[in-house]
């Protein structure tokens, strides 16, 4: 037991000298010196102390920052969920497929904050406007070989496309367009949403939101076709 002390008194005094020799230590190992315990004395406060106070300030800095940015992000997506209440509720409304198609854009635009909006419906209404938001494809998704993988994989996109792409999306006003989200609608379509911000829809963002918008949209085609 002696010699088990005196190890322990040895080991204690190697430790001692070599963080005497070694004063930057702690800073290549920061972990260690918030686990230390500190005696608890009347005079000047230990640096070392010191350094454990700001590495924890240091942390519930970072901390708070965190929790700012989740409670940002919380109050965007509870934005964005009231937005595709609204577009919902607003189709319910809707008793044709005119009226259907137009709302979707006009929603889209306006509480979205939009630029871009185009439907590209498969199959040939005779009832539906002529308007630059709107291409009938008579062909289905035959007729556009350029986005097969997209249509294939049925997920939405969000991203630059090539130049050849954004003129069959947006027609004449595809020059400007930065960035853009494409929905896949059943087999009803595309909806495509352009924007000038080339960070508005980046690859690897939530498609949550998309998919909503994408299946509510599918359905209240359907509804509209079933009702005409």
């Amino acid at each position: 037991m002696t010699a088990t002390l005196l190890d322990d008194a040895t080991q204690a005094r190697v430790v001692a000298a070599y963080l005497k020799r070694h004063p930057e230590f702690l800073s290549e190992y920061p972990e260690l010196a918030a686990k230390l315990t500190m005696p608890r004395e009347q005079g000047p406060v230990s640096s070392l102390a010191i350094y454990q106070m700001q590495s924890l300030r240091d942390k519930n800095a970072e901390l708070e920052r965190q929790l700012a940015e989740l409670v940002g992000i919380a109050a965007e997506n509870e934005r964005l969920m009231e937005r595709v209440h609204g577009l919902t509720v607003a189709l319910l409304r809707a008793n044709t497929l005119e009226v259907t198609a137009r709302t979707v854009v006009a929603k889209l635009s306006a509480d979205f904050h939009t630029e871009q909006v185009r439907l590209l419906l498969f199959g040939d209404e005779p009832q539906m406007p002529r308007a630059d938001w709107l291409q009938q494809v008579p062909g289905g998704a035959a007729e556009l070989p350029e986005f097969a993988d997209f249509l294939n994989k049925g997920e939405p996109s969000s991203g630059r496309l090539s130049a050849d792409k954004l003129r069959r999306l947006f027609a004449g006003q595809a020059e400007g367009i930065q960035s853009v989200a494409m929905m896949r609608l059943g087999n009803a379509g595309i909806l495509a949403i352009g924007s000038t911000d080339p960070n508005r829809f980046q690859p690897g963002m939530g498609t949550l939101f998309l998919k909503m918008i994408a299946a509510t949209v599918t359905a209240a085609l359907a509804r509209a076709r079933d009702v005409a």
